[in-house]
């Protein structure tokens, strides 16, 4: 697997997914500035790769700090916190890794700054190792609702991209693929920005799992022709009754399983139930330029000028239509969220 996310000479290097899959090119942000505008920019995308990025970006921008003085230290880390916490609202993993680290930082009082760069620093890579055991994990757990011969339908990115390493969605399908099951994936294109075909498709060629790229609006005829046996995505938030954010088509995917009696997991790390936020509903919706769907990569108008977008970067999908939430931890009914993962709840 190419990384997504690693620290290397005191630098964050980061994939650049958006160049993907005709160049694998690297970004070497320097500063956390340079974090946060990847992220931002889609550079980096992905709820768990989202949140180890912005860890590392915390980290990378505590050893911008030159003075000894610990009040400005901590004065400073505020805004770095502040402004990688704001890039996007929607994927929990952010909120959860920035407040991990805020942790740390809340220890600063007993020791220097040098101290703190260097713990900051240490948490970070603990986020990102813990990200790659946990995403094994899930692909443990998820693989035993794959049978040998199925045809498991996908949207989005959920793969080795979209975390550190591995992959949910992804991971379940690499775990099945890895104990012999002979599995073909279908992946939606996932428009607008297209990381079904981009990253999704490019990731299982690199694997060599049987992959074969769809349109979205092309799931329903394959499931009412009996070739899809399951489906699974990942998320970006989960509320604490089991109502899931995703990419922007989730929703319609689950309505047209319910559909067809198939059925319909989600595969997230227990970082993205979110127990503060009581249901779908309350699940902040990022709103993305209208370019993303006027033009193909901000250059080939596809649509007619000043021509008004609603252009959502992810839908709910209601508890009632998921079949089992799939994580680290093991399978899980969403109406058994609150039982099972009470310390979410701080």
């Amino acid at each position: 697997m190419v990384p997504t996310v690693e620290w290397k000479q005191d630098r964050v290097v980061i994939l650049d997914q958006s160049a993907l899959p005709g160049e694998v090119r690297f970004l070497k942000c320097e500063t956390y500035q340079d974090v946060a505008e990847a992220i931002r920019n889609l550079k980096v995308r992905g709820a768990p790769a989202i949140g180890v990025t912005a860890a590392l970006g915390i980290a990378l921008g505590a050893r911008q700090y030159a003075e000894t003085h610990i009040e400005g230290f901590l004065q400073f880390m505020e805004q770095v916190c502040h402004t990688l916490a704001s890039t996007r609202p929607t994927a929990v993993n952010l909120f959860w890794a920035v407040d991990r680290m805020k942790r740390v930082l809340a220890k600063a009082s007993l020791t220097s700054v040098q101290d703190m760069q260097k713990q900051l620093q240490e948490e970070s890579l603990a986020i990102l190792e813990e990200d790659i055991r946990v995403n094994r994990n899930i692909g443990k757990f998820g693989s035993a609702v794959i049978r040998d011969q199925d045809h498991i339908l996908t949207h989005c990115n959920a793969g080795a991209l979209a975390t550190a390493g591995y992959g949910t969605a992804l991971g379940v399908i690499r775990a099945a693929w890895g104990q012999g099951k002979k599995i073909r994936v279908y992946a939606d294109e996932t428009r607008p920005v297209l990381q079904g075909a981009r990253l999704t498709a490019w990731e299982l060629q690199q694997d060599g799992i049987p992959v074969t790229l769809i349109t979205d609006n092309a799931a329903g005829a394959l499931m009412k022709q009996h070739r899809i046996q399951c489906c699974v995505v990942g998320a970006d938030r989960i509320a604490a009754n089991g109502d899931v954010a995703n990419k922007i088509g989730t929703y319609s995917v689950a309505v047209l399983a319910n559909a067809h009696g198939i059925p319909f997991y989600v595969a997230a790390p227990s970082s993205t139930i979110d127990m503060q936020t009581p249901d779908g509903d309350g699940i902040p919706i990022e709103e993305r330029s209208p370019t993303e769907v006027t033009s193909l990569y901000g250059e080939r108008s596809i649509a007619p000028e000043n021509i008004e977008v609603w252009n959502p970067a992810f839908d709910v999908t209601p508890a009632g239509l998921i079949t089992g939430i799939i994580t680290e931890r093991g399978i899980f009914s969403p109406n058994d969220l609150k039982e099972n993962f009470p310390g979410n709840l701080s």
